[in-house]
């Protein structure tokens, strides 16, 4: 990256020096997800003050930093580590350091390490500073598409990395199958085949795949579950790289009206056995963020065919 020059510092200062940077805090800072240009100028101006990175590989925030002309004392915190690693955060904060924290790649503690860490900086009583930045999810729902005449408000599920044990894998797959919302998932190239076999199972429902966003080899594809298998196959270079995937929502005519996910069922099940139809409906609705007349109906429906049952 050319611009890893004194400008880029000059710059960073220029716009976010104006902001406190208290010392004694931790600094979760988010960072490129693979172009070095996406760094933001206030994650450059803090990493610039920051008495110690710490960080998910030291070797490769080593070349992030100096990609951008910064040297700064590295401290590996990792998954394996993390709970040891965190005291040490900890006690140079109470020094009145300023620590920053950094994963590979992205917003740590978000699939990454990172939560652990503010979990004992936070029960320490000391304070946590998020710097926002690049993100995959994000990235990937901009180019998505919001088919709002298929039900989708924007409203979605973040599952992450499912199960790396297949039969797990597949339940998982079947939970989201059940659910009518939107689903965002990552993976890991070693992993993406298994996952795309598994959710050939969810038929037409649509997929929006985003591989190495941001890369010279970007890539977004839009197309059914059942399809995505041939479509890695049909090149070899498409097992590569990071991936994240959109699973949109079902379609209208597939969930039938008044449809709902599981545990949008399993809480309106939970309320109806204890408060009365209306009251039910008006919790549910504040818990899941579901439309209440949709809760309303399916409520009504359900009475009427215990009524029935009964009968």
């Amino acid at each position: 990256m050319s611009a890893s020059t004194p400008s880029l510092l000059a710059a960073a200062r220029e716009a976010a020096a104006h902001q406190h940077y208290p010392q004694g805090a931790l600094y979760m800072v988010a960072t490129p997800i693979g172009n070095l240009a996406d760094i933001g100028l206030r994650a450059v101006q803090v990493l610039s003050l920051a008495d110690t990175v710490a960080c998910e590989d030291t070797r490769h925030t080593a070349g992030l930093l100096q990609g951008y002309g910064l040297h700064k004392p590295l401290l590996a915190l990792h998954e394996h580590n993390e709970a040891e690693a965190a005291q040490t955060v900890v006690q140079r904060l109470q020094a009145g350091q300023r620590v920053a924290y950094v994963s590979d790649a992205g917003t740590p503690g978000v699939s990454d390490p990172g939560a652990r860490l503010v979990s004992a900086v936070t029960a320490a009583g000391l304070r946590c500073v998020p710097i926002p930045g690049a993100s995959s999810i994000t990235a990937l729902l901009s180019v998505a598409g919001s088919p709002r005449t298929g039900g989708w408000d924007g409203r979605f599920v973040f599952a992450g990395f499912l199960s790396p044990k297949a039969a797990e894998r597949q339940r998982e797959v079947q939970h989201i199958a059940d659910d009518t919302r939107a689903c965002v998932l990552l993976e890991a190239p070693h992993r993406i085949e298994a996952l795309a076999k598994d959710l050939a199972a969810l038929g037409e429902r649509m997929l929006t795949v985003g591989r190495e966003l941001t890369k010279q080899f970007e890539e977004v594809a839009h197309l059914s579950a059942e399809s995505f298998p041939a479509w890695l196959q049909a090149n070899t270079h498409r097992t590569r790289g990071e991936f994240v995937l959109l699973v949109h929502p079902q379609a209208a005519d597939k969930a039938g009206p008044g449809t709902l996910d599981t545990a949008t069922q399993r809480t309106l099940d939970v309320l109806l056995a204890e408060l009365p139809l209306k009251t039910a409906v008006k919790l549910c609705a504040e818990i899941t963020g579901q439309p209440r007349n949709t809760l309303y109906e399916t409520a009504l429906t359900q009475r009427k065919n215990r009524q029935a049952e009964e009968d």
